[in-house]
């Protein structure tokens, strides 16, 4: 789970050029903007993520004017509450991303130590954009135990990877902005799943199941089946028009897989399986942007990030994503070994 608050180190405090009254913090890999000398280096602070929702408290009141958002409400149902989204800033040259409170501001008897989750005790959730039409349908269920989810986790809380897996080489994958999609095989039964919900896949009102039809991805999967001999699972970006403004300029809807999964045992294949599966079946992938030996800094690999997108050189890509060759199950993260780094200058552009 995704630890949206939690107690972290100031582990530097840094003069912003032509700025009297803030400066740059540096908390885990992320840079913050905050006033001068509210938090010196070396002092433990409530670090809230990008995506962050908080609750309409008193000491978060100071952010309405420019981070309110209202309740999502669907017919008779509230989908999210209001609250205050941190999203990524720049002011005065710097791009900040989070926002630190101090201690005082945690219920009585939270604990304080230093990685501490403080998530459910602020009453912290992830903002969720609201849902775009054409993207309902018939709900089957939440999505299934037996398949892992698509998140990746930033680079920015994960630095020490940097250091154990230097000189170790990677894959590097555009990060496609649209929405998550899974279609599986499992045990003769196919299904489609949106990010958090397994979707009826015969309702044609919903735009993923009219992807799954038009691809054929049962038969696509049952083909994989039988050339590799197991029960898989396809997780992709699928972007175009009506899906998050369609930033690529597509003509049609379109299906980019980044994971091919062994659902018997509950883990991605590796790359060179996947390719070679994805190929066999005629689907399209996340643009490959070559490979990179890993002996990057936090900065450098998010200086990296930056660039125009494959598909559209008008567009600034979202981000890359990182993978080894062969998978790998790293404790720091509790999941295979992957991480993302997503591009400031998409997240200021999009106001994310």
């Amino acid at each position: 789970m995704r630890q949206l608050a939690s107690i972290q180190l100031v582990t530097s405090a840094e003069p912003i050029p032509n700025a009297d009254a803030i400066e740059r913090l540096r908390v885990l890999g992320w840079s913050i903007v905050a006033k001068k000398g509210e938090f010196p280096g070396g002092e433990k602070v409530v670090y809230c993520e990008i995506d962050s929702l908080l609750p309409e408290w008193p000491p978060f009141e100071f952010l309405r004017p420019s981070s309110y958002k209202a309740a999502i409400i669907e017919g008779d149902h509230q989908l999210q509450r209001a609250g205050f989204r941190i999203r990524t800033v720049k002011l005065r040259g710097q791009v900040s991303q989070g926002i630190c409170f101090p201690l005082s501001i945690l219920p009585t008897g939270t604990p304080t130590e230093v990685g501490t989750n403080v998530t459910d005790a602020l009453q912290i959730i992830k903002y969720e954009p609201p849902v775009p039409a054409g993207m309902g349908g018939t709900v089957k269920g939440t999505f299934p135990a037996f398949l892992p989810k698509t998140d990746e986790t930033r680079i920015q809380v994960l630095e020490p990877l940097l250091t154990k897996y230097r000189g170790h080489k990677f894959h590097m994958t555009e990060k496609l902005d649209g929405t998550s999609f899974t279609a599986f095989l499992h045990k003769g039964e196919f299904g489609i799943c949106s990010r958090n919900q397994w979707l009826d896949e015969t309702d044609e009102s919903n735009i993923l199941s009219r992807i799954a039809k038009g691809l054929r991805l049962r038969e696509k999967l049952e083909a994989i089946k039988g050339r590799f001999d197991f029960d898989g699972a396809i997780q992709g970006e699928v972007i175009g028009p009506g899906i998050q403004g369609n930033k690529y300029g597509l003509n049609q809807v379109e299906l980019h897989v980044f994971n091919l999964i062994d659902i018997s045992r509950y883990c991605l294949v590796d790359h060179e399986t996947s390719v070679a599966a994805t190929e066999l079946v005629g689907l399209k992938t996340v643009p490959r942007l070559g490979d990179i030996i890993l002996n990057h800094s936090i900065d450098e690999l998010v200086d990296l990030s930056a660039g125009t997108s494959i598909l559209n050189s008008k567009v600034q890509r979202e981000g890359i994503v990182f993978r080894p060759a062969v998978e790998v199950y790293e404790p720091l993260i509790g999941g295979r070994l992957s991480f993302k780094v997503i591009n400031p200058h998409f997240l200021l552009k999009y106001g994310e």
